[in-house]
């Protein structure tokens, strides 16, 4: 997938005795968006804006170690060995002698031969280690600027790591100017460090540039044309997060000095073996207990009680991406954690005041977005047709954020069909879900709309069980209501085989409880989301009474 920007110059940080000023350059292709303000939490911002770094730089994927150093030395010692036998046995050393120079001359022919391939085999692996450990600038950050605040998103490398930062305008002492809309911003490795210099005796002002909307007649060359080609994986990943930011989820808060403690632990200790999770034991009204795995150490959180009802044990893994969140402790006043589920992703929402930071990890390091966490399968599906999508995201647009009741009340629809459309709009990038303040948010990930029916369906799961709808292979068995929360069976036939799939489904529309006969779920639960078999009873409900 390709992404065209033209950016006016470089982003830039410009210093001086008594002032800092950031400067980013915005994509020019885009709708004026563009914001003039001045910090006065200065520190708080450097160091959110360096956490969100840390994001994108995120890698935890394995890395095989280089051995050719050690195979050299090696080599070395191996000749050293030869040698010290040749001075012990001084009756075969001209004959050995004589073998060390023809296997040599063998070697530096071997050598010759494949000194071409050697080359090209370490300029590419040059190339992979460069592509992986810098493709956080090949998209650049995406920037949105809202009545009432302003947020920066980012994706880590290995798309097991969301960040957002959301700052409001009381982080502000001065706001000059600004329009509202989304855009890309030129990004390069050297900002990471001027940030470093931001200090709370210098004035710093933060700024979208609004020059690189102005028409240029001359000096055409001072815009720079930037073309990036995209996996498909990394788009949809990006896009999957708000839709498992809108699952249910099990929720409290942590003191900074617990986050402290679980971030403690995991410097001070470095597994050799599985199990590699983090347990969280919840009990109403106790403290809030976590134990790392393989150890059995155990962390009591007595400034953190549980305020749920029902007792539960959670488990997460890729517990190491929580160091994010260390520079954020000195600043933060909690700490709210999100828990999908055991396996499942988990978000950590940190109250910086003014300003909030949302890591969201997905439910294991290798267990990406884009891979294995497909919950915009489980986000609300309802049909809704194009014209009244159309009228809910332009009523989102006058506001450019809402919750889903407002605008129901407001526009005189359904709640079911404005949760439908939004997660459309949300599949398509054009909106986000704002999980610190539980609203809807416009963001246009892109300029040109995205190719959708390319991203239709991210998987073989949801092409099938549209293949199981158009061939009335499926059928509903039994529906019942209790309390508003939907309980369907059915049967689905495929390959000469019935299934039983049946499921629960909230006043949202979402899917909270799910069971099935195939092998899929038998073997994955829900955790790689719903098998073709409950997508296909889902829909068919949808079209029998819906």
């Amino acid at each position: 997938m390709e992404f065209n920007y033209t950016y006016k110059g470089n982003s830039k940080v410009v210093e001086s005795d008594r002032i800092t000023q950031m400067s980013f350059s915005p994509d020019t292709k885009r709708s004026p968006t563009y914001f003039i303000g001045e910090l006065q939490q200065n520190v708080a911002f450097r160091e959110a804006i360096s956490a969100l770094h840390d994001v994108v730089v995120s890698d935890m994927r394995f890395k095989p170690k280089d051995k050719t150093a050690y195979k050299e030395w090696r080599a070395k010692q191996d000749d050293i060995d030869w040698q010290m036998v040749a001075a012990m046995r001084q009756d075969v050393a001209d004959r050995i002698n004589q073998l060390q120079a023809e296997l040599k001359e063998l070697q530096n022919r071997r050598q010759q031969s494949w000194s071409s391939y050697y080359q090209a085999q370490r300029r590419y692996f040059d190339f992979l280690y460069q592509k992986d450990r810098d493709a956080w600038y090949v998209l650049d950050p995406v920037i949105t600027i809202h009545p009432d605040e302003i947020f920066f998103e980012c994706f880590s490398v290995d798309e097991s790591t969301y960040g957002r930062l959301g700052a409001s305008y009381e982080v502000f002492t001065k706001i000059s100017e600004f329009a509202c809309g989304t855009t890309n911003v030129d990004y390069s490795a050297s900002l990471y460090n001027e940030f470093q210099k931001i200090r709370s005796y210098k004035t710093t002002q933060l700024q979208v540039d609004p020059s690189g909307f102005e028409v240029q007649t001359t000096n055409e060359d001072a815009y720079k044309e930037v073309k990036i080609d995209l996996p498909d994986s990394w788009v949809r990943g990006f896009l999957q997060v708000s839709s498992a930011m809108c699952l249910p989820a099990t929720q409290f808060d942590l003191h900074p000095m617990d986050i402290y403690n679980m971030c403690f632990v995991l410097r001070r200790h470095k597994e050799r073996q599985g199990p590699r999770s983090i347990r969280y034991h919840l009990k109403p009204g106790e403290p809030v207990r976590l134990v790392f795995e393989p150890w059995d150490i155990e962390v009591v959180c007595h400034r953190s009680p549980y305020l749920g009802h029902e007792p539960q044990t959670i488990r997460v893994w890729g517990r190491r991406r929580l160091n994010i969140l260390e520079r954020l402790i000195p600043i933060a006043r909690k700490f709210t954690v999100h828990l999908l589920g055991t396996g499942m992703p988990s978000f950590y929402v940190a109250d910086l005041g003014d300003m909030s930071f949302t890591l969201g990890l997905s439910g294991w390091t290798a267990n990406d977005w884009s891979q294995a966490g497909n919950f915009d399968l489980m986000a609300p599906r309802t049909d809704v047709d194009e014209w009244t999508q159309k009228i809910i995201f332009d009523a989102l647009r006058e506001n450019w954020v809402e919750t889903a009741d407002s605008l129901a009340q407001r526009l005189g629809i359904s709640r079911t069909a404005i949760m439908g459309a939004l997660s459309a709009y949300t599949q398509a990038g054009s909106v986000i879900y704002d999980l610190n303040k539980q609203v809807y948010r416009v963001r246009e990930l892109s300029r040109e709309p995205l190719p959708v029916e390319r991203l239709r369906f991210a998987n073989e799961r949801e092409e099938k069980a549209a293949r199981f709808l158009h061939q009335n292979s499926v059928k509903v068995t039994s529906v019942s209501d209790k309390d508003g929360i939907l309980i369907l069976q059915g049967r689905v036939r495929g390959k000469g085989k019935t299934y039983i799939p049946s499921l629960t489904i909230d006043r949202d529309e979402r899917i909270i409880q799910a069971e099935c006969t195939c092998s899929w779920y038998q073997r994955h639960q829900l955790y790689k989301g719903p098998c073709e078999h409950m997508l296909a009873l889902r829909m068919q409900f949808a079209r029998q009474f819906q």
